[in-house]
C-alpha cells in the first residue's frame, strides 16, 4: 500500500492559492500574511492590492503611473492617512469626482469656489472648539473638499422667483464651527449651508436633544404661534450627511435639477408630469421653498416651472398665441380653487415650430400637500377665430417630511399634521414676473414672499 501524502501549502500551485485570497478583504489578507512564509508571499501578490486600491480608494492605473509604489504601499499609504473613513470614502470621493466632472461641464465657475481638503488635526481642533464630535461622513467630506468659497452662486442650489432669490453655499469647516449654534431651540447644530440673500440654513444636529435625531440634516423655521421664541420646527432634508450630500449629487448630475445660467436650481421634474396636445407639450417641475414656509400656523410654499414646447415639426401655419390660462388647485383635504387669468406672468407668448416657452410661478397650501392642472387657451395667428385649449398635467406639491418643536409651552393649540382645514385652499399666482425671464441677473432679494393677487 504506497504511503500517504501530506497536504502542505508550500506544494500547492500559486494560481488557486491567489484565486482564494482574492475574495478576502484587505483586514484578512493582512491576517493572512502572518500565518506562513508562502501566504506572506502570495498575499503581497500586486493585483491583490490593486483591487483593494480601486474599491476603498478609486486610484486608477493613471494614478499608480504617478507614483513608484507598488499597489499595496499604495493602500498602506491612503490607510495610514484616511485608514479611519475607509467606510466612507470611496462614496463621497466617488459624489465630489462626480460633481466636478458635472460642473466642469455645466457651471465651471462652481469649480473655482470649491477649497481644498482639510488636514485631520484641523478638524479635531474645531471639535475641541465646538465641545462636540463630528460625524465621520462629514469628517471624511471634508477630507476631500472643505466646502466652498462664500461666493454667488453656492453649490448647493439656486432658487429665484420675482423679487425672492436665494443660493446656498456649502459652509467650509471653519466658517460651520463659527456659526455652530448652542442657544435654546438649535443647541448643538452646525450650519451646512448658508444664503447671504435670506439667511437661510441647513443644519446638523450633532447630538439628539430639543427633539432631534442624532447628525439629522433639516431647514429650521420658528413657531411662528409659540409664546417661547425658541421654539423651532423643522423641514428634515437628510438622515446623515452621506445621504444628504449624496442624494443631492445624484439629483444634479442625473439632470434632475435644471442648470439655467450657470447655476444649479432645485427644481424637481416628474418625468409623468408632461402632456402633449396637438403640436404643443407642456411639462412642470416643481419645488418646496422651506424659508417662506411655516409648521406652526400651517403655510407651505412652493413654486413650479413651466415648460411650453412646440415641435419643430410643427406646421409654419399652426403658429399661435397663449391668450388665458384656467387652474384647478386641490388641497390635501379635497377642497377645490378654479382660477382663470390672462396670460403667464404677464406675457402672452408666441409658439412657432421648435419655439420653447419657460416660466415659473408658486402657490401655497395651507395643508401638507396639494396639486394642479388645468390647460391654456391660444388662438392661431393665421386664423385668430381658430381658438383651442392645450392641457396642463396634473403635477403634485408634497412638503419635506418635519417635526415640530418640543419646547411649545404656552402655545396655540396643537395641530396635527395630516388634518389641517383650512378656509383658505391656495393661491395662483401667475401674474408674478417670471425670474428667468426677467432678467436672473436677480433683483435686490428682500427674502419675503411675492405679493399675492
Amino acid at each position: 500500500m504506497a504511503a500517504s501524502t501530506e497536504l502542505s501549502l508550500e506544494i500547492l500551485p500559486s494560481d488557486p492559492l491567489l484565486l482564494i485570497l482574492s475574495f478576502l478583504d484587505f483586514k484578512d489578507l493582512i491576517s493572512c500574511s502572518h500565518v506562513s512564509r508562502r501566504l506572506q508571499e502570495l498575499s503581497n501578490h500586486n493585483p491583490l492590492w490593486k483591487s483593494h486600491c480601486q474599491k476603498y480608494w478609486l486610484l486608477s492605473e493613471s494614478d499608480k503611473a504617478q507614483r513608484t509604489q507598488s499597489w499595496k504601499d499604495l493602500f498602506r499609504e491612503f490607510y495610514s492617512d484616511l485608514g479611519c473613513y475607509i467606510e466612507h470614502y470611496a462614496t463621497l470621493k466617488r459624489a465630489w469626482d462626480d460633481l466636478k466632472r458635472y460642473l466642469d461641464q455645466k457651471c465651471p465657475r462652481m469649480i473655482v469656489s470649491l477649497k481644498d481638503g482639510v488636514k485631520e488635526d484641523e478638524l479635531n481642533a474645531i471639535e475641541a472648539q465646538i465641545g462636540c464630535k463630528l460625524p465621520q461622513d462629514y469628517r471624511c467630506s471634508f477630507r476631500i473638499h472643505n466646502g466652498q468659497k462664500l461666493v454667488v452662486p453656492g453649490l448647493m442650489g439656486s432658487m429665484a422667483l420675482s423679487n425672492h432669490y436665494r443660493s446656498e453655499d456649502l459652509l467650509d469647516i471653519e466658517t460651520a464651527a463659527g456659526g455652530f449654534q448652542q442657544r435654546k431651540g438649535l443647541r448643538q447644530c452646525l450650519p451646512l449651508t448658508f444664503c447671504f440673500h435670506t439667511g437661510l440654513s441647513q443644519y446638523m444636529a450633532l447630538e439628539s436633544i430639543e427633539g432631534r435625531h442624532h447628525y439629522e440634516i433639516f431647514y429650521h423655521c420658528p413657531d411662528q404661534m409659540a409664546r417661547d421664541p425658541s421654539a423651532i420646527d423643522m423641514f428634515i432634508t437628510g438622515s446623515c450627511f452621506t445621504e444628504w450630500f449624496t442624494s443631492y449629487v445624484h439629483n444634479v448630475v442625473n439632470g434632475g435639477y435644471p442648470i439655467i445660467r450657470d447655476q444649479i436650481f432645485r427644481y424637481v421634474h416628474d418625468k409623468e408630469c408632461v402632456a402633449t396636445t396637438g403640436d404643443i407639450t407642456v411639462s412642470v417641475s416643481t419645488s418646496f421653498l422651506p424659508e417662506l414656509s411655516s409648521v406652526h400656523p400651517p403655510h407651505f410654499f412652493f413654486t413650479y416651472r413651466i415648460r411650453i414646447e412646440m415641435s419643430k415639426d410643427a406646421l409654419p401655419e399652426n403658429a399661435c398665441q397663449l391668450d388665458s390660462r384656467y387652474w384647478k388647485i386641490t388641497n390635501a383635504n379635497g377642497n377645490v380653487e378654479e382660477v382663470q387669468g390672462p396670460g403667464v406672468v404677464g406675457e402672452f407668448p408666441v409658439m412657432q415650430p421648435g419655439k420653447v416657452h419657460e416660466y415659473a410661478s408658486c402657490t401655497t397650501f395651507s395643508t401638507t400637500s396639494g396639486h394642479m392642472e388645468g390647460h391654456y387657451t391660444f388662438h392661431q395667428l393665421k386664423n385668430k377665430e381658430v381658438v383651442f385649449n392645450i392641457t396642463i398635467p396634473r403635477f403634485h406639491m408634497v412638503c419635506p417630511p418635519f417635526r415640530k418643536s418640543v419646547v411649545r409651552t404656552g402655545s396655540a393649540n396643537d395641530v396635527s399634521s395630516t388634518s389641517w382645514n383650512d378656509e383658505e385652499n391656495s393661491t395662483d399666482t401667475d401674474d408674478y414676473e417670471d425670474a428667468e425671464q426677467g432678467g436672473l441677473g436677480f433683483p435686490a432679494p428682500s427674502g419675503h414672499c411675492p405679493r399675492r393677487i
